[in-house]
């Protein structure tokens, strides 16, 4: 690769396949290579425009006749948990979180394994092996981290390590915020509904370090996987005019955000 290639970044346009989230549809993506010295201010300029981080590719949607994915981010510093978040929170109160550097190990790919083995056997992870999780974890060019999530034991109090691993966020953080790769946790504690505890987390994690959003991706009216991430609120979604607010009743205001 040419100097002048890692410097101005290249995208390209994939053909049409099935969309995994709308039933019926095809999907398209723009894409392009995060290397070189500038990989960490590209993402943050491509992430604040729609695009999404995978390994050392960062992509968005570009479907024909399509707008169904929206990028969302929340407002860290003014999200208040409802009643409903409240009890996730109590739920795993039992939960401690460690940042780590991004690292893969045995244990994580096990609690991975799992994970797709019971909540995605049939998408297009499904046949990942322990190297394909690793380069997931490892091929990154920006500054990503690693949290994972353990039940406390009896020396957490001092060590402030947990035991049992029962959940891992991979982590990007930009400028103005923690942009959430991958999550994923032990499918057989599926009653403590981890996957938005780690959100609250995050939100949590962000506020602490000063950065205003919580990148959450693309969420997607009508999709089971998706329009979960639509309850974190206030929130900002993504429209041709700019980010566009939504406040913590749902309504949305049509003044772009900074």
């Amino acid at each position: 690769m040419t100097q002048h290639s890692r410097d101005t970044p290249q995208f390209y346009l994939t053909a049409p396949s099935p969309c995994p989230y709308l039933p019926g549809r095809h999907e398209r993506k723009v894409f392009t290579h995060l290397v070189g010295d500038k990989a960490g201010d590209l993402n943050d300029l491509l992430t604040h425009g729609g695009f999404r981080r995978s390994q050392s590719i960062a992509y968005r949607p570009a479907c024909d006749q399509c707008r169904a994915c929206v990028s969302v981010r929340v407002v860290a510093n003014e999200f208040r948990p409802s009643r409903n978040f409240k009890k996730v929170l109590a739920r795993n109160a039992d939960i401690v979180g460690e940042q780590r550097s991004a690292v893969p190990t045995s244990e994580q790919y096990s609690v991975f394994r799992a994970y797709l083995d019971k909540r995605h056997r049939h998408g297009g992870m499904a046949d990942m092996t322990v190297l394909d999780y690793a380069m997931m974890v490892e091929d990154s060019h920006v500054e990503t981290r690693i949290i994972e999530y353990r039940k406390r034991g009896v020396d957490t109090g001092i060590t402030g390590r947990g035991e049992d691993l029962i959940a891992v966020a991979l982590t990007d953080v930009l400028s103005d915020g923690l942009s959430m790769v991958y999550s994923f946790f032990e499918p057989s504690q599926q009653s403590r509904s981890l996957g938005t505890f780690m959100i609250l987390d995050h939100i949590t994690r962000a506020r602490r370090l000063g950065l205003p959003y919580v990148y959450l991706g693309y969420w997607i009216e009508g999709s089971k996987k998706m329009d979960y991430k639509g309850r974190f609120l206030p929130q900002q979604r993504l429209a041709p005019s700019g980010w566009l607010r939504v406040d913590a009743t749902g309504e949305m205001l049509s003044e772009p955000q900074d």
